[in-house]
């Protein structure tokens, strides 16, 4: 059997639950990877035979998603070249995780693909809603990637098809401990928005890591670091809570090693109000920016026990037998 397995390449998230998904697929036939965009920082463990620009949101610098950017960065006769170009008809199954060139390849082509990504489960009727409704947000998240069968990954399993988070293997080895600092993971901020409202919690030791700078520093209570998996993983075990973006794998991390959480989505990103609601019905505090109107909530959390407990066992190869033993005949 030939598999062709399409990743979205924006932010790491996706690229994180690859490096689980791919060897479960690996188990059942032979495996073509996929990945398009250009804004993540991973390294891929296996070897990719797609890469493709697609279609990426640009992330700013002062809490949002670039919508200016995103736009002058999506050439639409490339993404059609790229789209023909890919020879779907060779493969048997294609699994895709948000990912625009496969899904509307195959939508051309009028051949089945199969959807298993964080962003259907968001838009299941089931899963907590915001109280805005961004109707183009909607719009743009339901036509992005279509696809013909659907399964999603959330913070909890709202339905049959809605599975709970994939936790990559490195994390679920760590031994969480806390050694008194708070890891950060803003990537919509640029470290000088950064520096300027966390300095202002001067007795907080803060590790931010930045998608802006290559090189470390250090300024007063605030150590900003490049982009490293293993050392954002490792940060975040050993932290005493975590500032993030309301997306998905992380704050699903920081849930699973048992950490306080304090989520910031994304201005201009439905997906992550979409995900803001699902952490704040949970229990999981949320704010709108960094600004000075928040900080009575950010020393609230910094002064709060509240840590949830969730259950996400490793089922991902459980999961991905189950989908394949359905659509294979």
């Amino acid at each position: 059997m030939k598999i062709l397995y399409a990743v979205q390449g924006t932010g790491n998230g996706h690229l994180s639950r690859s490096m689980d998904i791919v060897p479960c697929l690996q188990q059942l036939g032979e495996v073509d990877v996929l990945v398009s965009g250009i804004q993540a920082d991973l390294t891929l463990p296996f070897p990719v035979k797609y890469r493709f620009h697609g279609l990426s949101f640009i992330f700013g610098k002062t809490g949002g998603v670039d919508l200016w950017k995103t736009f002058m960065s999506a050439t639409i006769r490339k993404f059609i070249n790229e789209v023909n170009s890919l020879p779907i008809e060779e493969y048997d199954i294609i699994i895709n995780d948000f990912e625009p060139i496969s899904a509307w390849a195959c939508h051309m082509k009028d051949r089945p693909i199969i959807g298993l990504s964080h962003q259907i489960a968001t838009l299941d009727p089931s899963s907590p809603k915001p109280e805005e409704n961004d109707m183009m947000g909607k719009f743009i998240m339901k036509n992005y990637a279509p696809t013909t069968s659907n399964y999603g990954f959330h913070f909890k399993a709202y339905n049959e098809q809605i599975f709970t988070p994939v936790i990559r293997n490195s994390v679920r080895k760590l031994q969480p401990e806390d050694l008194g600092h708070y890891t950060v993971y803003l990537p919509a901020y640029d470290d000088a928005h950064l520096l300027k409202h966390l300095m202002k919690i001067p007795d907080v030791q803060w590790e931010v890591f930045s998608k802006h700078n290559s090189r470390p520093f250090e300024m007063k209570n605030v150590k900003i670091r490049p982009i490293n998996n293993e050392d954002f993983i490792k940060s975040m075990a050993q932290s005493s809570g975590v500032l993030c973006g309301a997306g998905f794998e992380t704050p699903a991390e920081a849930l699973y090693l048992q950490k306080k959480l304090l989520v910031v989505p994304m201005k201009n990103q439905y997906e992550q109000h979409l995900n803001a609601a699902a952490l704040e019905e949970m229990g999981v505090p949320v704010i709108s920016s960094l600004k000075q109107k928040n900080l009575l909530a950010i020393e609230a959390w910094l002064n709060s026990k509240n840590v949830l407990t969730v259950d996400y066992p490793n089922i991902t190869q459980e999961i991905i037998n189950k989908i394949i033993e359905k659509h294979v005949k």
